[in-house]
Formats: C-alpha cells, structure tokens, sequence
C-alpha cells in the first residue's frame, strides 16, 4: 500500500492484515456448502470461528536523523483463525433439526437453547394430537 503524507504506516500494516483475514473468513466459512442425499435430506454445516489479531509498530531515529524528522518506522501485525465444526442444520421436508457435533453443553442457558427446538416439536405434536382428538368426536 501507498503511504501519502498523512497516514502513519501503522495503518496501512492494519488494513493489509484485516484485509487478509477477510479473505480467509468469510459467511461461508460458518455456514458451508448444502449436501443433499439421495433420501431428500440436506445437510448444511456449521462452524464456529474465532480470530484474533494484533499489530504494533514505532518510529525510530538513526544516528544522522534528528527527532521529529521523517524517521524510519518498525512494524509488525498477526492474525490467528480458529475454525471448528459445531452442528449440521438437517432439512427433511418441512422439517429441520440441529444436530450437534460440539460437546455436549455446559452451562444452563446452553442446555435450554439446545433442547427448544425439541420442546417446540413435542408441543406442536401434543397440539396437533389434542386438535385430531377433538375432530374425532366432534
């Protein structure tokens, strides 16, 4: 990248490595490619990324280069990117599940996000059972 007169190299190290990491992680890293079976059930993965990134520099004087003057600079930056695989989303129809890969939750407030969409189903099913019976002797 282009230094002009009024940007600090420190910038232009940054927005190269962001840049980098855009490239590397993008929604398709989270949420992949469709697989469809033969059974009519697509399969989509999903992962989790993490990253993190840091960058850091200094502006220094040689011995003939006076304080303040167009000094030379020093500079780095580093990124890491974490990808793990989570869950597959299980399209059947009208149907779709999670199905977990991850271990198995932890905390509370992860253990009820994980079991809603199974109490959701069982009550529509209940729903639905209560719904026929009534017909049925109506």
């Amino acid at each position: 990248m282009e230094n002009s007169a009024n940007t600090h190299p420190i910038g232009d190290l940054m927005d190269t490595t962001m840049q980098k990491i855009r490239e590397m992680v993008d929604v398709n890293t989270i949420v992949g490619d469709p697989i469809v079976t033969g059974e009519g059930i697509t399969l989509i993965p999903i992962s989790k990324v993490t990253f993190g990134f840091t960058s850091g520099g200094t502006d220094f004087h040689g011995k003939n280069q006076p304080a303040g003057a167009n000094n030379s600079f020093g500079g780095g930056a580093g990124a890491g990117v974490n990808i793990v695989p989570v869950a597959f989303l299980v399209v059947k129809g009208d149907s779709v599940r999670v199905l977990n890969i991850a271990p198995p939750a932890t905390t509370t407030v992860d253990r009820i996000i994980e079991t809603a969409p199974d109490v959701i189903d069982r009550v529509s099913d209940f729903i639905k059972d209560r719904k026929a019976e009534k017909n049925e002797n109506a």
